[in-house]
């Protein structure tokens, strides 16, 4: 059998020297538990952050992250729970085909709308406790599973930057968002990827942009090479682990709820937020079919060269839009604002205080003032 604490800390070795850089939640749909296995990928997720090694990591490897949680959360109840009938009475689920693929989606509200993009390893779920006072405060909102995520199809190609906004252009016009040059996007952590390449490339489209917690491939300058610190260790080493072939698929594989559990505990500081059936709802739509090839084909194709050149072509004609980048304290904190100012002409940055990178659930009421502030009257 494989000593998977000696097989971790040679492969982190190995490859970041070489590399450049590195439920009642549905209402009508039945959720499954799934079982909490434990196994050897705890173990080897362990041996990952003990692993020293050299040369470059992603540019999050320079950001002052903390260890600390912001209080005794048991003393906390989360913030703004989720209250799935109230929600249920605005929203409801809907799919739709574009460019050959199911595209699923959560709509309710009227008014102009806003249309919200996850990130990885999540779906439209993770905007559910912000969605009703942007529906409350007259607008439209709509929350997208792209292609490989959620209830969307998940093919087997076509998760270039490129190809994902064309998605999402298509997606809204079929809807008829943007008739009116009147559509709102926010994305977050790998849908803020997605929000930019589709604000770029489709620029009419948009009328104001908000991205959060994330730094943009090809165009968020790398950290210094050298040994990043325990703190950033944690929380960047899946970006070189989800771009190999095949082994992520292999070692997660079975572990799928460890895996994710432990992404969310070390990447969050309001951790207690990802309760046993959040994590219940994040993997069953992590184990559908192809999604764990799916979710780590995001990081295949943005970081290889033809994913970095084309982000950097991309940036080489300035957004015109206003941009708000939000950070949390103990995520990207001002990082994405500084990468924003890179591409865009008129950019706001924000950060969100004693919270970690998944703001969206760590921090609702703060994300949901931020988001109104700027989409208001405007």
């Amino acid at each position: 059998m494989i000593n998977l604490d000696h097989f971790g800390s040679y492969f982190l070795k190995g490859y970041f020297m070489n590399t450049s850089l590195h439920s009642t939640l549905f209402k009508q749909r039945a959720t499954s538990q799934i079982p909490r296995k434990q196994g050897p990928l705890k173990q080897f997720v362990g041996s990952l952050c003990r692993a020293e090694y050299c040369g470059l990591v992603p540019c999050l490897v320079a950001l002052p992250c903390s260890a600390a949680q912001v209080e005794n959360p048991s003393k906390h109840h989360v913030d703004g729970a989720f209250q799935p009938d109230a929600f249920w009475q605005t929203f409801h689920h809907a799919e739709i085909t574009v460019n050959g693929i199911k595209i699923h989606y959560v709509d309710g509200g009227t008014g102009a709308p806003i249309l919200l993009i996850p990130g990885w390893p999540q779906s439209w779920y993770a905007w559910r406790f912000i969605m009703p006072a942007l529906a409350a405060s007259g607008r439209r909102v709509i929350a997208i599973d792209p292609r490989g995520m959620g209830d969307s199809s998940h093919p087997l190609e076509g998760y270039d930057l490129k190809t994902v906004a064309n998605d999402v252009h298509q997606f809204v016009e079929a809807l008829g968002l943007a008739h009116d040059g009147q559509l709102y996007v926010a994305g977050h952590d790998v849908g803020a990827w997605i929000a930019y390449a589709y604000a770029a490339d489709w620029s009419a489209d948009v009328k104001r942009l908000v991205v959060l917690e994330a730094a943009l491939p090809g165009i968020t300058p790398p950290a210094p090479a050298g040994v990043p610190s325990d703190n950033a260790n944690t929380r960047t080493w899946h970006f070189g682990f989800n771009r190999l072939d095949d082994l992520p698929e292999i070692l997660v594989q079975g572990h799928e709820r460890a895996y994710l559990s432990w992404i969310f505990q070390q990447k969050a500081t309001r951790n207690w937020v990802f309760t046993p059936d959040v994590i219940d709802e994040y993997v069953r739509v992590f184990i559908q079919p192809g999604g764990p090839r799916a979710a780590f084909s995001y990081y295949r194709v943005a970081f290889s060269d033809s994913g970095l050149k084309q982000n950097r072509l991309r940036a080489q004609t300035k957004l015109t839009m206003p941009v708000l980048a939000v950070g949390g304290q103990f995520g990207v904190a001002d990082l994405l604002t500084n990468t924003m100012k890179i591409v865009a002409n008129d950019v706001t940055g924000k950060q969100i205080n004693n919270c970690g990178h998944f703001v969206l659930e760590e921090c609702p009421k703060e994300v949901t003032e931020v988001l109104q502030d700027f989409f208001r009257n405007r």
